[in-house]
């Protein structure tokens, strides 16, 4: 299962024999990133690379903070999923005031917390930033190609999209203290339970939220049906896949262990401690991107990549624990029919099986009188180092803390769901341009199909650039007129 990536390395140093184009910034993600190609004289493609241009120091900044502010802190890393890296940094600093086992309302609450973000999110990456390509066509027009031209010819569809989030940043609100950047999580539990009314007000509207989830999930299915080729077979490889899954092997976004499998779907790593990882997984990193490249330590970086988020959790797990999305996981894998799915654009079929499981699991939580509870927050023996993984919306996300005997952070290491699918989604958009844009005059249509492949990954750019690579700085000075006069480049 080696990269094509590796076989492509030697492209660069051929780059001034070929035609370089940008798609520059990638849209309808979250955060700045490009795409460079480099064609021949033929219009083939001889080159396809994501690149990250943003940097962000947040593993060197959050050191010498007390980790009581880490937290809240390292949600600013993301206005999309901030809760995700929230419930992950109180995960790990559980382990520094010796938290080991939260009081039952404390884990409860931030289960809800946590379902509430991953429907919120999936809701808006489905329907905001992803439905336009997949009901319009990927080469239709640009001008109608976006919420605006969803709401106007699918009018119910973009409602229930809108409504859906609203619903999930409601849980967030009541949970975190705030939709965006609460401060609900604290190390060793939380900071408020939910009133019997603010529960109730939950419930009023749970039932719709649950039916539109799995009308969402029947929308991807029609898709699928209408085009199997097309959505069995755009930017699809073969690699391994990575996640937790619970103590009984079942769908958890909150807890558990890491759990492998190959790209045939053999398990290679089961029931791994997630205080381990670092003997798990390692990252390497390359000159042209900001964003390293993580890998399964024992099979090396040309064979150890992996994918992670939506498409790995469906298929790693054994079972979900709610009905309907079990239901719908059963219909998915059957349509692997005993393989892994691998195409990119199932991971829309996927993501939204785990918005109806997130909506399923809410309603179950919100009849649980341990949401109202009173004991929040435990501690014990000080410790000086802790370990927090989750399931972010978009895939397993690490957080890794070392803290003194003055309580600040001496240090901070973070692998978060996009860094997993660098490699990935550089696999991705290689065989869509090699299948789409290969020899043909380029178009906005065609390179929409770059993005799209992008797109399904559902990146979060933003978070994935905290870490400093060995990517150089260059900058241009261009005249008036477009002509570039000098250039710039510091050492690599």
């Amino acid at each position: 299962m080696a990269s094509e990536a590796f076989a492509l390395e030697t492209a660069a140093a051929e780059a001034g024999t070929l035609r370089r184009v940008a798609i520059d910034p990638v849209s309808r993600v979250e955060g700045h990133g490009k795409v460079t190609l480099l064609l021949d004289a033929n219009d083939e493609v001889q080159q396809v690379r994501l690149h990250i241009v943003e940097f962000r120091g947040f593993e060197k900044f959050i050191q010498g903070r007390p980790y009581w502010e880490v937290p809240v802190m390292v949600q600013r890393l993301c206005g999309i999923c901030p809760v995700s890296h929230h419930l992950a940094a109180a995960k790990a600093l559980d382990h520094v005031v010796g938290a080991e086992k939260l009081p039952a309302s404390a884990e409860k609450l931030r289960r809800l917390m946590h379902y509430g973000q991953i429907l919120q999110s999936h809701a808006l990456h489905f329907f905001h930033l992803s439905s336009p390509d997949l009901l319009f066509g990927f080469a239709s027009d640009a001008g109608r190609r976006n919420i605006v031209g969803v709401a106007a010819a699918y009018p119910e569809v973009a409602k229930q999209g809108v409504l859906l989030r609203k619903f999930g940043q409601e849980v967030i609100r009541l949970t975190a203290g705030k939709r965006v950047h609460g401060t609900g999580a604290i190390p060793g539990g939380v900071n408020r339970a939910l009133s019997p009314a603010e529960r109730d007000g939950l419930l009023a509207d749970i039932d719709q939220i649950v039916d539109w989830s799995r009308a969402a999930v029947h929308i991807v299915k029609r898709l699928h049906a209408a085009d199997p080729p097309l959505y069995d077979s755009f930017g699809t490889f073969r690699s391994n896949i990575l996640s937790l899954v619970g103590a009984d092997g079942a769908l958890d976004f909150y807890d558990g262990r890491l759990r492998a499998r190959d790209a045939d779907g053999k398990i290679l790593v089961d029931g791994f401690a997630v205080e381990n990882y670092q003997q798990l997984i390692h990252e390497e990193v390359k000159p042209w991107s900001y964003m390293k490249f993580p890998f399964l330590a024992a099979l090396g970086p040309r064979d150890g990549w992996y994918k992670v988020g939506p498409l790995a959790r469906v298929q790693n797990c054994d079972s979900i624990a709610t009905p309907l999305a079990e239901g719908e996981r059963r219909e998915f894998i059957d349509h692997g029919q005993g393989r892994l799915i691998h195409a990119p654009l199932a991971y829309h079929w996927a993501r939204m099986i785990e918005m109806l499981h997130a909506a399923e699991t809410i309603k179950d939580l919100l009849h649980d009188d341990d949401l109202s509870g009173s004991e929040l927050s435990c501690s014990g023996t000080r410790r000086h180092e802790g370990v927090g993984v989750i399931e972010a919306p978009r895939g397993t996300l690490i957080h890794h803390y070392r803290v003194d005997d003055d309580d600040l952070v001496t240090m901070c290491n973070l692998i978060v769901s996009t860094t997993h699918n660098n490699q990935p989604m550089n696999e991705a958009i290689r065989r869509v341009a090699r299948r789409y844009l290969n020899g043909r005059q380029l178009s906005e249509g065609l390179l929409n199909h770059i993005e799209v492949a992008i797109r399904a990954f559902d990146p979060c750019l933003s978070c994935a650039t905290h870490a400093l690579g060995k990517m150089p700085l260059q900058l241009e000075l261009q005249d008036a007129a477009g002509q570039v006069i000098a250039r710039m480049r510091s050492a690599s």
